[in-house]
């Protein structure tokens, strides 16, 4: 069954037709289906990676190391994170989103399971050095399918929607890895290793590349290096790239490293007060996602971003200024409506650079892979950075550093122009972002 397409002309042979889309019912009406697809497998990568590290740290105290070298563990993931993003942007570029996907969740997946049988400190660091790769694959592939996917009203819902999987996953998993790693430290690798071999299964089976990529699917950038110089050259990707990071550095440097510490420290406050403080960051993050989600779609993308970088900022200043275990609970809500606002609205913007009309079939992996990086490196440099502040000068001098790099990110938002339009009005994306056949030496 077709019907006609409002807004285009009729040829001569009658009015232009396009397939009826049959709506979906819920949170995921009138979206592509690889909304719904995507949103369950970042739930599932979420919930297994929640069921593993809690455990992770103890399993390695194991080998007799020191709690240093424990926790390198975890670093050794991100890190490799970083590393394994833009090769993980060229594979999307060259061998299609799915593809990449399926592999990079079975290398988290082989290399968790093997991970479960180390004998050595050496062999645990280094497979999960190797999943941090494979996660790099998965989310460059899995972002950037989502947004070649959507169209540019619904970007932001769908940013939501997708982001919504991975809270809900990381909520649930360390429950259910406590009390696993409570009956075995090697259990909770197998149980990851054999839950991502589900949404392996559904990427490989029910999720194809974006029409765009199929449509031209060897059409690609021929100089990666040249595509990230364009994109930095643009406001609206260093406005998205610098939320995201300044968002990873407060999520983690902040709430992560150091709001433990201080609820002992300076609040004297049991360790059950650092949990309630979280669950109230994850709960108003969740109640933001899908109105910060209309709200980028409707009113754009660029008062979004600016609003959540200087709530999260302020924030940061309530933390410090603000006294007591109530003036702490009030912070941290508040951090969790301005971070829910920075989940959403940036990966839309982004969307909007990668998915213009002008764009070649084959380009944006790379694009998306170092707007990634960009919060990978918030979330590794802002628990060493604020750290140190606290040892060398105060709790209140870390606050106010994450609320500096968070309202210099609102700055670049307010400097960048608004992305969000109709699909029927292309973007104009910087002419470096397009690929240039290659040019003859001079």
């Amino acid at each position: 069954m077709f019907r006609s397409r409002p807004g285009v002309a009729g040829t001569s042979q009658g009015p232009a037709t396009m397939p009826v889309v049959p709506r979906r019912p819920g949170l995921f009406r009138d979206l592509p289906r690889e909304v719904a697809i995507l949103s369950s497998v970042s739930f599932t990568v979420a919930l297994g990676y929640g069921i593993v590290a809690p455990g992770i740290p103890k399993f390695a105290i194991q080998f007799g190391v020191s709690t240093t070298a424990a926790a390198s563990v975890i670093s050794a993931f991100a890190l490799m994170r970083i590393l394994g993003a833009l090769p993980a942007g060229r594979l999307v570029d060259r061998f299609g989103e799915h593809r990449t996907m399926t592999a990079g969740i079975a290398i988290v997946a082989v290399s968790s399971i093997l991970a479960g049988f180390s004998g050595s400190f050496g062999q645990l660091i280094a497979l999960r050095g190797i999943g941090g790769l494979g996660s790099a694959m998965f989310s460059v592939s899995a972002q950037t399918l989502l947004l070649r996917s959507v169209p540019s009203e619904l970007r932001g819902r769908a940013s939501g929607l997708y982001t919504g999987g991975f809270l809900l996953g990381g909520i649930s998993g360390p429950a259910i890895g406590g009390l696993v790693a409570a009956w075995s430290l090697r259990a909770p690798f197998f149980i990851y290793g054999a839950l991502l071999l589900v949404p392996a299964g559904i990427a490989a089976v029910r999720l194809r590349d974006s029409d765009r990529r199929a449509a031209g699917a060897r059409s690609r950038a021929e100089r990666p290096l040249a595509e990230i110089i364009g994109a930095l050259r643009s406001r609206a990707y260093r406005a998205a790239a610098a939320a995201n990071l300044a968002d990873g550095f407060a999520v983690m440097g902040v709430r992560s490293a150091i709001v433990p510490l201080f609820v002992g420290a300076v609040l004297h406050e049991s360790p059950s007060w650092t949990g309630i403080g979280f669950l109230v960051v994850a709960a108003l993050n969740a109640a933001t996602l899908l109105p910060g989600g209309r709200f980028a779609d409707t009113i754009g993308r660029r008062p979004v971003i600016v609003a959540g970088c200087l709530i999260s900022g302020a924030s940061m200043v309530m933390l410090a200024l603000l006294p007591g275990l109530w003036g702490f609970l009030a912070a941290l809500a508040v951090l969790g409506l301005g971070s829910g606002l920075l989940d959403v609205a940036p990966s839309a913007m982004i969307g909007d650079i990668i998915g213009g009309k002008g764009q070649q079939a084959g380009q944006g992996g790379t694009v998306i892979a170092s707007y990634q990086m960009a919060g990978d490196i918030g979330t590794v440099a802002g628990p060493v950075a604020v750290g140190f502040l606290v040892d060398a000068v105060s709790y209140d001098a870390a606050f106010f550093l994450a609320a500096c790099v968070l309202g210099l990110a609102a700055l670049a938002g307010l400097l960048a122009p608004e992305t969000r339009r109709p699909d029927t009005e292309p973007i104009a994306i910087p002419e470096s972002l397009v690929a240039q056949p290659h040019a003859d030496p001079a």
